[in-house]
């Protein structure tokens, strides 16, 4: 067999392992799935009405619309601290180690973490968008090209949380301190323009909600599926997506590639 059907073949088998594991084990997955979840029953049930207002909506299906975008990404946020804690716990378990002694494809065990973690982070956005649809969210007016181009930046920007997040597992010295570095990605969506407008924020926080890459990227969201203004966000978001793929990689390749003795 060439190299590329080795690595497919060992990368495949790794895929089965984490998938295997997520399914006997699902309770960190359903734990983290939980939080986008509450967030957008909180914010439509209790702050509804008067969120709605102040984005200067008619009544609380407005803010549904405005909100799920935001929530969508923060479930990605979310979703992928399980693929950190997962990569941490096989380091730690020595379960990393073993597989080093093992006539495998070296790259092939991140991969199948990072596949993995994308597709369940792609799960999780079906099980949210389904519970945003049942409380009221219509995308009436997105064609077909603007849906097939939304799943794509989904998509994208868990291929790109899913590489720093392996970074961060590889990281830390346990699982623990695993999901604790992995914090930021749930709480940088808080302070985006996931809930309200960026132009409502005061002007000293402004330029942090601006600058980070949720923001684009939920702007974009928003722009495909109800038809908002996406302007420059659009190259933004899929500017963040690459660079942080690309930063994430090169990272957790580094940190795979050194000595065993290091942790």
């Amino acid at each position: 067999m060439s190299s590329l059907s080795l690595a497919v073949r060992d990368s495949n088998t790794m895929l089965r392992r984490n998938l295997l594991h997520a399914r006997r084990y699902p309770s960190l997955t359903l734990n983290l799935l939980l939080t986008p979840i509450m967030m957008l029953l909180l914010f439509v049930y209790i702050f509804g009405d008067v969120m709605s207002a102040g984005i200067g909506g008619a009544d609380r299906s407005d803010y549904i619309a405005y909100i799920v975008p935001g929530i969508l990404l923060m479930t990605i946020g979310s979703t992928v601290i399980g693929a950190a804690v997962s990569v941490s716990t096989d380091m730690t378990e020595g379960i990393i180690a073993r597989f080093r002694t093992m006539a495998i494809h070296r790259g092939s065990v991140i991969i199948g973490h990072v596949v993995g973690s994308v597709l369940q982070v792609l799960a999780s956005l079906v099980l949210v968008g389904a519970v945003a649809v049942a409380i009221g969210f219509r995308s009436t007016d997105a064609t077909a090209l603007e849906w097939l181009a939304a799943f794509g930046l989904l998509a994208l920007f868990a291929l790109a949380f899913t590489w720093i997040a392996v970074g961060m597992g590889l990281a830390s010295p346990n699982a623990e301190a695993a999901g604790n570095m992995a914090m930021p990605l749930i709480l940088l969506p808080l302070i985006s323009s996931a809930f309200i407008p960026v132009e409502t924020m005061p002007g000293w926080f402004r330029p942090i909600a601006e600058y980070q890459p949720f923001t684009p990227a939920i702007e974009t969201l928003r722009g495909l599926l109800l038809g908002t203004e996406i302007g420059h966000n659009g190259w933004l978001a899929v500017a963040w997506c690459l660079a942080l793929t690309a930063l994430g990689y090169l990272w957790s390749k580094s940190l795979f590639d050194r000595e065993p003795a290091a942790h």
